[in-house]
């Protein structure tokens, strides 16, 4: 069976000498569970998966009960270990409480439990690590999964994972368009925004928060302005909620808005943002379009290609440090923009054969010192290179 790159990180992070809670938190359907479950096949120890993400209602004692299982299995153990799995436990309101004072508990009788928690509401998981358990956990991002990924796994095709993106549950159904954009809407953009954001978080107007999806997936690659995004709504809403809902959407790992490049933070927060798709498929799945439909319109394939490469640098720069934006002034746009320290990398998208002068790239680097000049695709870097590559090398 097929094991991401961040198997391995997964892994050497469990069985350092100073021992963390490993939390794995990305959105739905991006292999977590599975990971966490490759992982406990693989190691020499039992273990115990429980998952909170079921009909029935769990409450903190329903962690307790769990915990002794695996409580049992490491002292059954003649090595004493044992490894828990905690699924979507952000669902089970005070978690992090309780499994604080499991964990340390464990920590002072030297009960060798090492604990994996997964959840698809990073937004909601952050908030209980950061409340009561500071100091014991460290993060795995698990993002939507990469063209190289995707190529390994399931043989794609660049045009395939522009066009079907990065989720690897729904790659079986794509001979089968209907199926698959009825999965994609239905069990993962549906699940998504009613389980994972309106269930679990407070939002007044929950048909606004789903047009906002919807114009992000329309709009993907385009800047938009919150004012604009309200006309286009049609909402008499204010801007604020707007942008609260928009970083819901982010949160939930499906509809990011990029901050405009300006050298101040002040000044970044408040533009306005370039909407993005973080897995092309949320995008293709609600056009109701097939591949070679949508590849006969070059605008939308243009936008569909930009849009790749954006989400492709999201998922890839995700805690690794490195900040991603968008400029625009005068009419002239860099689509992407890398930033680390004193480095920066200006990035020109184009869909098209023909290469065309770059005046975006040119007026951003007589406003700032630029690292790298990158054009992708025409007769810049191809596009499958590009998407190959770790978004941290092009900072190198």
């Amino acid at each position: 069976m097929f094991k991401r790159p961040i198997y391995k990180i997964l892994v050497k992070r469990l069985f350092e000498p100073r021992r963390f809670i490993q939390v794995l938190a990305g959105p739905r359907q991006t292999g977590k569970t599975t990971l966490a479950r490759q992982v406990a096949t693989d190691l020499d120890m039992p273990s115990h998966y429980i998952t909170a993400d079921e009909p029935m209602l769990k409450d903190l004692s329903w962690i307790e009960q769990q915990w002794e299982v695996a409580r049992t299995k490491a002292k059954s153990d003649k090595k004493k270990k044992a490894l828990l799995i905690l699924d979507e436990i952000q669902k089970i309101p005070g978690w992090s409480e309780t499994v604080k004072r499991l964990w340390d508990n464990d920590s002072f009788y030297g009960l060798n439990l090492y604990v994996i928690v997964l959840g698809s509401s990073p937004l909601l998981l952050q908030r209980g690590l950061t409340e009561s358990l500071a100091g014991r956990f460290e993060i795995i991002p698990i993002t939507h999964w990469s063209f190289a990924e995707m190529q390994e796994a399931f043989g794609w095709k660049i045009d395939q994972y522009i066009f079907y993106g990065g989720y690897p549950g729904a790659a079986g159904l794509i001979n089968d368009h209907e199926r698959w954009s009825r999965y994609i809407i239905d069990s993962l953009i549906e699940t998504t925004i009613s389980r994972d954001i309106l269930l679990m978080t407070r939002v007044d107007k929950p048909a606004l928060l789903r047009r906002l999806f919807e114009l992000g997936c329309v709009y993907s690659g385009q800047v938009l302005s919150y004012q604009k995004m309200l006309g286009q709504l049609q909402d008499a809403g204010n801007t604020t909620t707007l942008a609260h809902y928009l970083n819901l959407l982010q949160g939930a790992g499906i509809i990011a808005g990029l901050p405009k490049y300006a050298g101040q933070r002040v000044r970044q927060k408040a533009s306005s943002p370039k909407l993005l798709v973080l897995n092309t498929a949320l995008m293709t799945a609600t056009s109701h379009l097939r591949l070679e439909e949508t590849k006969q319109d070059t605008d939308l394939w243009g936008r569909l290609v930009e849009s790749a490469v954006g989400a492709t640098l999201s998922n890839g720069l995700m805690g690794k440090n490195i900040d991603l934006f968008y400029w625009f002034s005068r009419n002239r746009e860099v689509d992407f923009v890398l930033s680390r320290g004193k480095k920066l990398v200006a990035i020109e998208v184009k869909s098209g054969p023909r290469k065309t002068s770059l005046p975006g790239i040119e007026a951003f680097s007589r406003e700032f010192k630029v690292t790298k000049k990158l054009l992708v695709g025409a007769t810049g870097i191809k596009l499958d290179e590009f998407l190959l590559t770790p978004p941290e090398e092009w900072l190198d």
